[in-house]
C-alpha cells in the first residue's frame, strides 16, 4: 500500500507528532538545574521559560483559527516539525554562544510555534479518519505524549549517567531526529479534513470565533481545558528540579520516580480508559480525575517524606490522565458543528493553562525563597505546588455545576 493511501500510517504520524511535542515539553525541565547551576536563572526565569513556552503555543493555537480551514492540514503539520527540529538543534549550541537566557527564549519560541501547531492538528486529523471510535483513538493519541514523556526522561537520564549532564547539549541535538523522520511522514500520508457538520459534507468548513465564543457550552469547556493544562503542567515541568533541589533526591532516582513515573501513570491510564471509553460516562470519569488529582496534590506537598511526595506525583499522574483528551472528546461529542476552530480554542485555552500553573509555582516559590532563607528551597516549592492545586479544585467545581445541567448545546 502506497504512504498516500495508508491512513494507519497518518495514525502512526500524529503519534509520533505527540512525542515530538513531548520531547519540547519535557526534556528542557529535565536540564533546568543546570540552567541554574552553569546560566544563574532564578526559579522565576525558570518558570518564565515553561510560561513562555505554552504562551507562544497558546498565541499560535489561535493565529491557527484563523488559517488552518483555509490552507489545510498538511503545509503547517510539516512546518510544525521543521521547527521543532530546527529549535532541538539551537537549544544545544545556541545557550553556550550568545547570552544564555536570551538562546533559550528563541530557541523555546521556536520550539513552542511547533507545539502550538502539533497540538492543534493532531486531534483534527485523527478525528478526521475513518474511525468509528473517536473517544478511544483520541485517548490512545494523546496516551502518546506520555510514552514519548517516559521515552525522553529514560533515554535522557541514561545518556547523562554515561556522559555526564554537563553534555546535555547533544542530547538536545539527538532528539532533534524525531521530528526530523515525521517532516518526510507527514508530507506523504493521507490527510482528511474535518467536517463541522456530520450529515453534510458539502458544507463550508469554517466556524467562526465568535460564534464559538458565544456558545456557553463551549465556555465551559474553554475553562475545564485551562484547569486541565494547569493542573498536569504545574507537577510535570516542576518534578525533576522539585525531586532533585526539593527533596534532595538523587537525580536519576528522581527522574525516574518522579518525571518518568508522572509521564508513565498519565500513559497507563491514558491506555487503559482508551480501550475502554466507549462505556465509560466522560462526565463522571473526569469528576473523579479532578478529585483525585487534588489528592495527589495534597500529598506531594504535605508529605514529610521524599518517597511519598513522589507517590503523590504519581497520583498527580493517575488522575490527569484522562483530563485534556476526554475534554476534547466531551465537546467534539456534545457540540460536533465546532470544527477545527473549537479544537483550536481549546488548544488555546489548554496552553493557557499550561502557561499559567508553572508560572504561578515558580513565581510563588521564587518569591518565598528569596524572602528567606535559602535552606528551605524544598518549602518554597511544595507551596509555589500548593498554590496550584486551585485548577483541579476549579476543575472539581465546574463539573460538579457541568454534571447536573441538561445544558448540551
Amino acid at each position: 500500500m502506497k504512504l498516500k493511501d495508508n491512513h494507519k500510517l497518518t495514525l502512526y504520524s500524529c503519534y509520533i507528532g505527540y512525542i515530538t511535542q513531548a520531547i519540547i515539553n519535557i526534556f528542557p525541565p529535565l536540564v533546568f538545574i543546570m540552567f541554574q547551576k552553569n546560566f544563574n536563572i532564578s526559579l522565576t526565569q525558570i518558570g518564565i521559560l515553561s510560561s513562555f513556552n505554552f504562551a507562544v503555543q497558546m498565541i499560535v493555537d489561535f493565529l491557527s483559527i484563523k488559517f488552518i480551514d483555509k490552507i489545510g492540514y498538511r503545509v503547517p503539520i510539516v512546518a510544525a516539525h521543521i521547527f521543532s527540529a530546527l529549535g532541538l538543534l539551537l537549544l544545544g549550541v545556541l545557550p553556550f554562544y550568545i547570552e544564555p537566557y536570551f538562546a533559550m527564549l528563541i530557541c523555546f519560541f521556536i520550539n513552542a510555534v511547533s507545539g502550538g501547531l502539533i497540538e492543534v492538528l493532531v486531534s483534527p486529523i485523527v478525528e478526521a479518519l475513518p474511525e468509528k471510535q473517536k473517544t478511544k483513538a483520541m485517548n490512545i493519541l494523546h496516551s502518546f505524549y506520555s510514552w514519548g514523556s517516559m521515552l525522553v526522561v529514560i533515554l535522557s537520564t541514561l545518556y547523562f549517567n554515561i556522559f555526564g549532564i554537563e553534555n546535555w547539549g547533544y542530547m538536545s541535538m539527538l532528539w532533534a531526529l524525531v521530528p526530523f523522520i515525521n517532516i518526510f511522514l507527514f508530507s506523504n500520508v493521507p490527510l482528511n479534513v474535518l467536517k463541522t457538520h456530520e450529515d453534510n459534507m458539502n458544507a463550508n468548513n469554517v466556524v467562526s470565533i465568535r460564534k464559538l465564543l458565544s456558545v456557553k457550552i463551549v465556555l465551559v469547556f474553554a475553562v475545564l481545558m485551562i484547569c486541565a493544562g494547569a493542573s498536569e503542567q504545574s507537577i510535570a515541568q516542576w518534578v525533576s528540579l522539585f525531586a532533585e533541589a526539593g527533596l534532595n533526591v538523587d537525580k536519576t532516582i528522581g527522574d525516574i520516580f518522579g518525571a518518568c513515573m508522572f509521564a508513565f501513570c498519565m500513559g497507563i491510564v491514558r491506555l487503559i480508559y482508551g480501550m475502554n471509553s466507549e462505556n465509560i460516562d466522560i462526565k463522571k470519569a473526569l469528576l473523579i480525575s479532578s478529585f483525585f488529582c487534588v489528592i495527589g496534590y495534597l500529598i506531594t506537598v504535605f508529605s514529610p517524606y521524599a518517597f511519598l511526595s513522589l507517590i503523590g506525583c504519581a497520583v498527580s499522574g493517575l488522575s490527569v490522565a484522562i483530563m485534556w483528551p476526554s475534554v476534547f472528546s466531551l465537546s467534539s461529542k456534545i457540540y460536533s458543528k465546532g470544527g477545527t476552530a473549537m479544537f483550536a480554542l481549546l488548544a488555546l485555552s489548554g496552553d493557557a493553562g499550561c502557561s499559567l500553573g508553572p508560572f504561578i509555582v515558580g513565581l510563588v516559590s521564587n518569591n518565598i525563597y528569596n524572602n528567606f532563607s535559602n535552606n528551605i528551597i524544598e518549602s518554597s516549592l511544595k507551596i509555589g505546588i500548593l498554590f496550584a492545586v486551585f485548577f483541579p479544585v476549579m476543575m472539581f467545581i465546574v463539573l460538579l455545576f457541568f454534571k447536573n445541567s441538561k445544558t448540551n448545546s
